[in-house]
């Protein structure tokens, strides 16, 4: 065992305090990319990757659904991660004088109102903990980040204003990969399967293949779909369900689900996250 958990991003990163929240025993592992994030694991340089999927704000993180098809990782947890935008600017600075603030695209939209009320230009950035490391480089009163309170003390800046998103109730939804499934017991606790399929190519595919959910009355909590091989008429979808691939109901919507499917891979079934029933 390593002892290490990997996330995409700089320290401070909101990936960063994910992982302190979710698995504090172990060591986070910067990473550039998330290709490099997952490849961490695959190669054995870290136990786990702490992955965001979707935020409640901006939406699905839509380069992980690219990159899970592909990976021989498997979904062992999930965690729900409030979000909470600091302004930070080096010492001395003053809100007032702010003309200029930093983030990664996403997290300047879940502060879109807060930032266009300002009158402020706005600088993308990789990613958030990346923008306080240059506005800490840069030492411009007029230049501001928008991070995690982390990545401010990391970077050595100074809060000037705190809770700035847009909603309160931002929150991130993270997968934790590892290249060994974990799969609970059947019925010891609520659990989320997720996967991956293709429907054949017949008429109304989809349709048919999706009815077993609501006649065995599966809860399907997300179903997304997204285009592969360049082809716009090969798609592939991604779906989570509540429920484990051993509880009888769900047993008998995949049988009917693979009827139709001309791939089907459950790529994790792991407890669900307490946030998750706040988010309903």
């Amino acid at each position: 065992m390593t002892g290490r958990i990997a996330f995409q991003g700089e320290p401070g990163a909101f990936s960063h305090l994910a992982c302190r929240e979710s698995h504090p025993d172990l060591d986070p592992l910067a990473c550039p990319t998330f290709e490099d994030a997952f490849a961490a694991v695959e190669e054995g340089r870290a136990d786990l990757a702490m992955i965001p999927v979707e935020n409640a704000v901006a939406g699905r993180v839509a380069d992980i659904h690219h990159l899970l098809p592909e990976s021989p990782l498997h979904i062992v947890a999930e965690h729900f991660s409030p979000v909470r935008h600091f302004v930070l600017g080096p010492p001395g600075a003053a809100l007032d004088a702010v003309t200029t603030i930093a983030s990664h695209p996403m997290a300047l939209a879940q502060a879109r109102r807060f930032i266009r009320a300002r009158g402020w230009t706005t600088e993308t950035a990789f990613d958030t903990a990346g923008a306080a490391r240059l506005v800490a480089e840069a030492g411009d009163p007029a230049r501001a980040a928008l991070a995690s309170r982390l990545a401010g003390e990391i970077c050595g800046l100074t809060v000037l204003a705190a809770d700035v998103q847009d909603d309160p109730d931002n929150t991130t939804r993270f997968i934790a990969l590892a290249r060994a499934p974990a799969v609970p017991a059947p019925g010891a606790e609520p659990c989320v399967t997720s996967f991956l399929f293709r429907v054949r190519n017949v008429p109304a595919a989809l349709y048919k293949a999706l009815g077993g959910f609501a006649t065995n009355g599966v809860s399907m909590t997300k179903l997304e779909s997204y285009l592969v091989d360049g082809q716009f008429t090969a798609a592939q979808f991604y779906a989570d369900v509540e429920g484990h691939p051993d509880d009888p109901p769900l047993k008998l919507a995949f049988e009917e689900l693979k009827f139709f499917c001309s791939e089907f891979r459950i790529v994790g079934t792991y407890p669900a996250h307490p946030g998750r029933a706040a988010r309903v």
